[in-house]
This record gives structure tokens, C-alpha cells and sequence, in this order.
């Protein structure tokens, strides 16, 4: 077939001399002038849809209508995508792998050809979700954790050493080298692609992590989906979405002295989730935006989920190339291009009037202060002379104002811990059963620390004993950690300098506080090395204990079994300080209720305090080794001090030959790893890995079109959660421990699995009987469903409430509700709030719903990824409708519930909720259906994305 646009397609001068070819905008823009207006990263997505126009999956009406793009517009058309690759992490990549092999194996069922089953674009799986800090203030702790996670991971990364030889165009970064979106940061990402037609084209992807957007900061389009949308696009599908608004975000001024691009990104995203940007393009522009470096701008877009935006997007230009250059990109690499958006006429940060968008949004850089982000969500930015005000404040709020609910008398501020201390007494109103751990003293084994309790309760100690109570406000753990921050050598270089001040002055951190260093790449060890800064920040216990996502992910490691009871039986709310993007209740430690964002230097800061009951702005971070005080200002480092150590940090052969050791030097652990061959995989007995059922009765023929007078319809369904707000994919599928009296816990045990091994939920998400089991699991989630107490406080965990045909009740694990429910042949639906799904990308949140027998969830709104994924997996989201809400309509759960969405399941349509109650009166409430596009529209016909896929694959 001609291509319809065949005449953009045109010449230019690439890199070396050579001459390339490349379909052009600017050719294309005398056709359709408002593309010169067009937002850069609607651009982007429009060569793409330009290029790839066949007539079938995309068509010549698809290209006028993002070229014709129109900055207010109602929000109908979608946009079919083709991306240029796929990045993995190892948690999404293993059941996403599995899949693959289940859908191979579907085909060798049905006699068709499994090979047709192979990845159409280059795929590329970083293991960065594996590792724990199980160790840590050790100089060996990251040869001992490594250790551990192979031997704990050995049965996984034997299915990934299957899938690179199954199939042709999958890679896979192996441990121990880093975080997926800072290797494809400095590795993976070229820029620019050039097809076997010799056609030049933008780099493009999607990836199975919400965080995927951080290569949004070198001018790539890409953001995170869940591990099934991101299998139908490396299959060839088109990745689908809405036509979207583009919000413009125009920086101006300069950051302050002592301000970090963390302090940047925590005022960002409190910004624009006020802005609500949810499904939406972020661009920043302007004279503010061209003074960021590379670094500052990845962290900013890195946390474009948390901001609630589909991107955070940059455009390219001199602060682009210079990143390319000091990250070891070839010389003619860097001249091709920038020669390719230069000829596209896309080089340079557009400056304000030069672009349409939908909506502005303005900040002075000048305004920012540092700042932390917490106890709870991403978005809620405290600065940083106020941290110790809002815990004392939010202590004792309720709950549903993101408060502890405590009694405000339990709360000792330090100095009253002190004062106590000194008159060695306690008041009645403040018992130390609540107040303070046990009294323990250091025991070192093995270099590793350990405590033992001595007994007896006492109160605090003074900080330069061994004596360590434990009380309310604490900081326990203290994280150097995350793609978002350790990819900024800016940071880095601070935390480094800060560290070296504070040994200088004499100042130490408590053995007791679990620190750790686990940067994104090896390469920041190799400069903090070089700035010889590494040895300081080792000093204070910030030792190397791995390159992964660790304590970020909730891979911190556990506590020691007496931290633990000691916060269990005194109800305490420690804290952890971390440099990651979310924290997010039971996300970091399931007993640790306060988790705080925060830049690394702080991170290192509020180690050596102790606690966030300090205003590090008005009190000293500690005593120095003269017994003088040593404040903030003493040991922060000045932007001259890091810029002097930037050399170190920006070194092209170095990173040249770091990613070089990816093929040719992958490490010892990972080359003893050895997997079984073949197109198709066995299936090998294994509490890790096993096939999905997903296909277990998969036919060519779909299963819902033309089935009974009303296939669409949820009837006669039980309710098995009610559930607030801000309920997260954290909440829905924990990645976390495995408690051993859960669901999950208990199946490991009767297959073998001592507890030491359980190892994490994301680490079993290849094994579905374990992740069914923990799906609505985590250890903080609260179904309303279960009454509350006489406090008002209610019981945390996966809890339903079980109603037999006569409607007798009975509280139980949500697991074993639905089984009850699923063996009776009745389908359950879920009821929420605002916000619905935040958070990570993680399919098994849709997945694991899905085996639930969960045929629908109601919502006051959802995040995008979440929302998908349950389409993906053929589950209905459904909205409600002005201010209606589950409890607006007095749900408790014993009612009945009858869902009728239009019949010809139209995108956005209405749909009819009826609610049957104990006394039989019946309520009927419109809904608005949140299948959003023709094509989700066939995804939930066929059973899901992944069926829908396999049908068109067998049927070419």
C-alpha cells in the first residue's frame, strides 16, 4: 500500500558525513500549520503515528488529527501509538515473561506456530527489584546481600536466562549493574533510532515501571504502563490512549544556595497535583527550564506519577547534548541526534508564546526552599523548619487527615526526653510502655548489628551512650536510595561533602538506625570514590549495600526482632528518611507509620539527628566531638564545593566502560546461572514460577460476544471491600514481606517454604497462587466493611466480611471470601474513593482482582495506569457521578449489587448501578463507565488485552 504521506518523507545530514532519511514535521507542517504551535512532545507522538500510517492499525485520519491537535478540545479521539522499545524491571518483567511462555504455550495447545508469539521491537529487562538490605554498615554488605538475593532469586533469573534464548530480541541487564530508569538513562536510551529502511526516527517506549518517565529529561516520550499493555506493544499493537491535554509548566529565575533539585521535585509535584494533571502531558519550558541540567530534569520527571501526569517532559537542547557527551555516548551518536531534531526543527527549549498549550502552570525557581515530603504521600511537601511541627501536629489528627490518631499526651518531644532522662522519671500521663522501647545495648556479630534486649525499661538515653530507647518520632531508617536522586550526581556530591563535614566535626549516627547507600548505577560509587568522599559517608553507615531499588521499593530489610516489638507494644510512630519518590503507608516497613522524601544530604542529616521531632533549622543536628553544638548551616555543603567535584561525576570513558562489563563482564553469581532451552517452557515444578491461567480455556473465539440476552451486566453480586481514599497498587498488591499467617504465608508453608525464604511478594509475581493470595493483603490497607472499634480505630489487613445466602456474616481474609463467593458461582465488586489505584504500574493489583472473581470496581476516580490495567484484565471501572459517593449511598456491605453498563459498552457511557438492600428496596444511581476508548472497548470483549493479542497473532 502507498503511504499516504509518502512526500514527508525526506533527506538530511546525519552524523559522520552520512545522509539519512526521516519523515518530516516540518514537511508535513505546510500541510498543517498549527504543528509549528504544536507542544514538542505531541510532535513526537505525531511522527510516530506519521511514520507507521499503514491504513489499517493507523490511518491517514489518525495523523491529521494530532497535526490539527487543538489546545482546549473535548478529549474523544485516540491516539494509536507505535513505540520504538520496551524497557522491564525484573518484579513486572517475570510475570510479564510468563505470560509470553503461557501464551506460547497456548499455541502449542491449539497446534499453531508458538514462534509467532516473539517481541516485534528490542526489549530490555534491568534486575533491580531483587535485592534487600539484609546487610548493611558493613564494607562487605553488598557482596552479602547479593549473595542472598541469587540464592533467594535463583529459580527467576533461571526463567530469564530461558527467555533470552527463547526469544530473539530480549535483553536482560543483569543484577548488581543498577535501576532500570538510570541504566536507560546513561545506557539503554540512543536518542534517535534508525530502521533496517534507513530511515532515522525518535527514540520512543513504554516501560513496565510507573517511573519509566524519567527519560522524559533527555527529550524521550515514554511512561510507565502495566506489564499487559506493555506486552501487546512489544507484540506490534499500538500502545492506545486518549488524545490529551498538554499542560505547559514555565520555570523562570534560579534555585537558591542550598536548595536541591529534590527540594524542586517535592515542590513540583505538590504543585501540579493541586493543578490535577492526571492523564495529562506535562512540558516545561522556559528561561528557568534551560538553566536545569540533565540531572535535575530526569528527577523532576521521574516523578511524574506522583504528580499524577502521563509525562514530565523535556525538550532537547545544549543541556541534552552535554549529558550525552559526559555519559559516554559516541561522538557521531551525539552529531546524528542533534542533527535529526535540529532537521525536525525541534531542538531548544521553547520560551514562552512559542507554543499552545492547554494550560499554564508558573514557578519561580527562586521560590523553592528545602523541603521534605511526607509522613504519608509523595504530595504533601513539608519545609524543612516545619517537619517537626507537623509531626507533633498530624500525631494525634484522625486518620482520615492523614494523621496517626495517637493521644497527644504519648508525644515527647526530644528535649523532654531528655529532661526526663535527666530526672530519671516518668509521669503517669506519659507510661514508658508507650513512650519507649526496652532498654538495649549494641552487640556486634559478625559486623553486623544486632541488639539484645538488657530487660528492664528505661528512659532515653543520651545520644552518646549505647543505652538506645526508642521513642515516638525516631528515625530508624535512613536511605540513600532511588533512581530519582542517585542518578543526580548534584546530590550525591552533597550528601558526600555533608558527610565529610559532619565526621570532621566529630558527629556519628546511632548504630541502632538502619543506613544504607544503594545508588542507581555503579557509577556514583565510582565517582564518590574518585571525590574521595565515599569513605565519610561509610564512616556515618552509609555503606554500599547494593545497586537496586531496595529501600524505595519497601526492600529495606527487617528491623531487628527487638526494634520491632518494641514499636508493636508501644504503638509507636517511628519514622524512616529516605531519598526515593514514594512512601506511601507500610511501603518502606510495615511498622514504621511515618515515611519522609527527602534530598540525600537531609537523608544523611536526619541520621545523624535521630529523629524528626528536631527542627533542624533552629536546633543543632548534634554535638560535636569538642562538646560544642553543630548546626545544619556548619556542615551543608555550597553549590561552588559540589560544581568543583562535578568532573568526577560526568567522565564518558567511565561510563563507556562500566556498561561495557553488561555483555562482556555480567559478574560470576549471574554467569552460574544456567536455563533450561527451548521455544517453549516446561513449567517446572516451583513456588516462584508457574503458568498463568489466563489461557487455561483459551479459544480462538471471545468469550463474551453474543453470550446469554445480557452478557454485559454484573448481577446479584456481593460486596467484598469498601475502601477511602488514595487506596494505592501498594495497598491493592503489596511487593513487600510475606507475613506468615497470611493467605500467602500459609500456602508457601504446606508447599515447603520456610519462613526465612518466603522472601518478597515481588519477588513470587511469576507464581499466581502466591500474588492471588496477596492481592488486598498489605498489612495497612482498611476495608471499611469491617465495624470499627469502640475508639473508632479499625482492624488493618486483607479482611472481608463473608455473607452466605441467608446473609449470616462472618469476618475472614478477603482471599478466603472471594474463594467462598467464587465457589458459589457469585461474582463481588468493589467500592472506593478519590484516587483509586495510585501509585506504581503493577499489573498484579489488576491481575491479582481479576482471579479474585472481582467483575467490577466503583470509584470516585482512578489513576491512569490502575484504570487501564483493569480493562486489560477485563475488569469494569466504573465512576461515580457528581458528589456521589459509596458512603452518600449508606453501603455497608450487606446490600446486593447489580451493575448494567449500555449495551453497546460505548467509551464513557452511562451505566446503571442498582443497589437491592437486606429490606428489599432497591436504588438505582448513574454511573459513568471508565472503558475510555474503541479499542478498550475490544480488550474487554475478548477477556482482556492479552487474549485480544494472542487471537490476532494465531489468526495472521
Amino acid at each position: 500500500m502507498t503511504h499516504a504521506f509518502a512526500h514527508t518523507l525526506k533527506s538530511f545530514k546525519a552524523g559522520g558525513g552520512r545522509t539519512g532519511k526521516l519523515f518530516s514535521l516540518p514537511k508535513l507542517a505546510q500541510e498543517f500549520p498549527k504543528i509549528e504551535r504544536l507542544p514538542v512532545s505531541m510532535r513526537v507522538v505525531l511522527e510516530s503515528v506519521l511514520r507507521h500510517c499503514d491504513g489499517k492499525k493507523v490511518t491517514a485520519e489518525h495523523v491529521r488529527q494530532v497535526a490539527n491537535w487543538f489546545p482546549q478540545a473535548d478529549r474523544t479521539a485516540e491516539i494509536p501509538f507505535v513505540v520504538a522499545r520496551v524497557v522491564l524491571q525484573d518484579f513486572t518483567g517475570v510475570p510479564l515473561l510468563a505470560d509470553l511462555a503461557a501464551m506460547r504455550s497456548a499455541a502449542q495447545r491449539l497446534g499453531k506456530d508458538a514462534g509467532r508469539i516473539e517481541p516485534l521491537v528490542p526489549v530490555d529487562l534491568v534486575v533491580d527489584h531483587s535485592i534487600m538490605v539484609d546487610y548493611y554498615g558493613r564494607p562487605d554488605a553488598i557482596d552479602l546481600n547479593m549473595k542472598l538475593e541469587f540464592q533467594r532469586n535463583r529459580e527467576r533469573y533461571e526463567f530469564m536466562k530461558w527467555g533470552m534464548q527463547a526469544f530473539q530480541t530480549f535483553g536482560v541487564v543483569p543484577p548488581g549493574f543498577g535501576i532500570v530508569h538510570q541504566v536507560n538513562l546513561e545506557y539503554l536510551a540512543r536518542g534517535i533510532h534508525e530502521g533496517a529502511d534507513g530511515v532515522s526516527y525518535f527514540d520512543s517506549l513504554v516501560g513496565t515501571d510507573s517511573h519509566t518517565t524519567m527519560i522524559n529529561g533527555i527529550g524521550v516520550v515514554g511512561w510507565g504502563v502495566g506489564g499487559i499493555e506493555g506486552e501487546a506493544a512489544m507484540l506490534g499493537q499500538p500502545v492506545y490512549f486518549l488524545t490529551p491535554d498538554v499542560v505547559g509548566f514555565e520555570l523562570t529565575g534560579r534555585l537558591r544556595e542550598g536548595c536541591t533539585a529534590t527540594d524542586l521535585v517535592l515542590t513540583v509535584t505538590e504543585q501540579l497535583r493541586k493543578h490535577k494533571v492526571v492523564g495529562k502531558f506535562v512540558e516545561f519550558f522556559g528561561e528557568g527550564t534551560r538553566s536545569l541540567s540533565v540531572p535535575d530534569r530526569a528527577t523532576i520527571a521521574n516523578m511524574a506519577p506522583e504528580y499524577g501526569a502521563t509525562m514530565g517532559f523535556f525538550p532537547v537542547d545544549e543541556k541534552t547534548i552535554e549529558y550525552f557527551e559526559g555519559t559516554g555516548r559516541t561522538t557521531e551518536q551525539i552529531k546524528s541526534f542533534e542533527a535529526y531534531f535540529r532537521a525536525q526543527g525541534m531542538f531548544g527549549v521553547p520560551m514562552p508564546g512559542e507554543i499552545d498549550y492547554t494550560a499554564v502552570v508558573k514557578l519561580d525557581l527562586g521560590d523553592v526552599t528545602p523541603s521534605l515530603s511526607g509522613p504519608k504521600r509523595p504530595q504533601d511537601r513539608i519545609e524543612l523548619g516545619k517537619v517537626a511541627a507537623t509531626f507533633e501536629s498530624l500525631f494525634s489528627m484522625p486518620t482520615a487527615d492523614n494523621g496517626f490518631n495517637q493521644a497527644p499526651e504519648l508525644l515527647l518531644t526530644r528535649q523532654q526526653l531528655q529532661r526526663a532522662g535527666e530526672g530519671d522519671e516518668r509521669t503517669p500521663a506519659n507510661p514508658p510502655t508507650r513512650l519507649a522501647a526496652p532498654r538495649f545495648e549494641m552487640e556486634m556479630e559478625a559486623n553486623k548489628p544486632t541488639l539484645a534486649a538488657a530487660g528492664a525499661l528505661s528512659v532515653p538515653a543520651v545520644v552518646e551512650t549505647q543505652d538506645i530507647t526508642i521513642g515516638n518520632g525516631d528515625v530508624l531508617i535512613a536511605a540513600i536510595t532511588s533512581c530519582t536522586n542517585t542518578s543526580n550526581p548534584g546530590v550525591l556530591l552533597a550528601a558526600g561533602l555533608l558527610a565529610k563535614k559532619a565526621v570532621e566535626k566529630g558527629l556519628c549516627v546511632q548504630p541502632h538506625i538502619k543506613t544504607s547507600l544503594a545508588p542507581g548505577s555503579r557509577i556514583v560509587t565510582e565517582y564518590l570514590t574518585e571525590a574521595g568522599l565515599l569513605p565519610y559517608l561509610e564512616k556515618l553507615g552509609f555503606s554500599l549495600a547494593g545497586y537496586g531499588c531496595t529501600t524505595c521499593i519497601g526492600n529495606a530489610g527487617d528491623l531487628t526482632p527487638e526494634i520491632n516489638e518494641a514499636i508493636t507494644k508501644g504503638d509507636l510512630v517511628c519514622a524512616a528518611v529516605l531519598s526515593g519518590n514514594r512512601n506511601f503507608e507500610a511501603r518502606i516497613h510495615p511498622n514504621l507509620k511515618a515515611n519522609f522524601l527527602a534530598s540525600p544530604p537531609l537523608v544523611v542529616a536526619y541520621a545523624i539527628a535521630g529523629t524528626v521531632l528536631k527542627d533542624l533549622m533552629t536546633e543543632p543536628v548534634g554535638k560535636g566531638s569538642d562538646g560544642k553544638d553543630v548546626w545544619l548551616g556548619d556542615i551543608w555543603p555550597t553549590s561552588d564545593e559540589i560544581h568543583a567535584l562535578m568532573k568526577y561525576a560526568m567522565n564518558g570513558k567511565a561510563f563507556r566502560a562500566n556498561y561495557a562489563k553488561v555483555k562482556a563482564e555480567p559478574g560470576e553469581l549471574w554467569e552460574r546461572i544456567k536455563g533450561v532451552a527451548g521455544a517453549t517452557y516446561t513449567w517446572p515444578t516451583s513456588t516462584y514460577i508457574a503458568e498463568p491461567p489466563f489461557f487455561d480455556d483459551f479459544s480462538m473465539q471471545p468469550p463474551v460476544a453474543g453470550a446469554g440476552t445480557d452478557p454485559l451486566a454484573v448481577r446479584d453480586a456481593r460486596i467484598i471491600a469498601l475502601f477511602g481514599d488514595s487506596i494505592t497498587t501498594d495497598h491493592i498488591s503489596p511487593a513487600g514481606s510475606i507475613k506468615a499467617s497470611s493467605p500467602a504465608g500459609m500456602w508457601l508453608q504446606e508447599h515447603g517454604v520456610l519462613k526465612p525464604d518466603f522472601n518478597s511478594y515481588g519477588a513470587r509475581r511469576g507464581n499466581h497462587e502466591v500474588m492471588m493470595r496477596g492481592t488486598f493483603a498489605n498489612v495497612r490497607i482498611k476495608n471499611l466493611m469491617i465495624p470499627a472499634g469502640p475508639d473508632g480505630s479499625r482492624e488493618e489487613g486483607g479482611l472481608s466480611i463473608y455473607r452466605d445466602a441467608q446473609g449470616n456474616a462472618e469476618k475472614m481474609f478477603l482471599y478466603d471470601a472471594a474463594m467462598k463467593y467464587i465457589a458459589e458461582g457469585r461474582s463481588t465488586v468493589v467500592f472506593a474513593g478519590e484516587e483509586y489505584g495510585t501509585g506504581s504500574s503493577r499489573d498484579w493489583a489488576a491481575k491479582g482482582t481479576q482471579l479474585l472473581g472481582i467483575k467490577a470496581v466503583v470509584a470516585r476516580s482512578f489513576e491512569r495506569i490502575h484504570r487501564s490495567n483493569l480493562v486489560g484484565m477485563g475488569v469494569l471501572p466504573l465512576q461515580f457521578r457528581g458528589s456521589a459517593t459509596w458512603q452518600s449511598l449508606r453501603l455497608d456491605g450487606s446490600e446486593l449489587i447489580d451493575i448494567v453498563p449500555d449495551r453497546g459498552l460505548r467509551p464513557q457511557s452511562e451505566a446503571l448501578l442498582i443497589v437491592t438492600r437486606t429490606d428489599g428496596s432497591r436504588e438505582e444511581v448513574p454511573l459513568t463507565l471508565r472503558i475510555d476508548t474503541p479499542i478498550e472497548v475490544d480488550y474487554y470483549l475478548h477477556g482482556g488485552i492479552l487474549p485480544y493479542v494472542l487471537r490476532q497473532l494465531l489468526a495472521e
